[in-house]
């Protein structure tokens, strides 16, 4: 098998929170494997592992809702990265609202987009959940900085990977 790393090194990309609700229980995760990937229809594809419980949230879930952080938002990322919900109620002390299907929005996130789940794609020890956005909102500017893969890489996920 070919080691990737020299390739995935060189990137910097953004980093999300995915938050799921499905038969009442929430979910969400901090996730770095996400991507519009097409324009007409639009579609993003977000993956999850399947070691956490987001996953086996989301597996039930009709919809998504990713969010994109600002790069001061290093509270939120520690929560949602570093803890696991098997152990820990991320929302307790987050502020979220409800949005459209029961989908679940943290209030602080500078913007998030409501996906409706298409398909399910197995990619091994992640799952790709292809959604069709059905809503959005942006409270930033183009100068906001965002959170991305260099900034969170002094924290220890709350399952590992695989």
């Amino acid at each position: 098998m070919t080691d990737l790393d020299p390739f995935t090194d060189l990137l910097d990309y953004p980093m999300y929170v995915v938050t799921a609700e499905a038969a009442g229980e929430r979910a969400g995760c901090l996730v770095g494997f996400a991507s519009q990937c097409s324009i007409e229809p639009t579609r993003f594809m977000v993956w999850l592992s399947r070691a956490n419980r987001t996953y086996r949230v989301a597996e039930h879930a009709e919809r998504l809702t990713v969010h994109l952080l600002r790069h001061d938002q290093d509270r939120l990322a520690r929560l949602f990265g570093g803890e696991t919900g098997d152990r820990t109620d991320k929302f307790a002390d987050v502020p979220w609202h409800p949005g459209p299907g029961g989908s679940v929005i943290l209030d602080e996130t500078p913007a998030w987009f409501v996906g409706r789940v298409e398909n399910r794609v197995d990619g091994g020890d992640h799952v790709g959940f292809l959604l069709a956005p059905e809503a959005a909102e942006n409270f930033t500017d183009d100068r906001t900085p965002l959170l991305t893969l260099n900034d969170t890489q002094g924290i220890t996920p709350g399952h590992p990977a695989d």
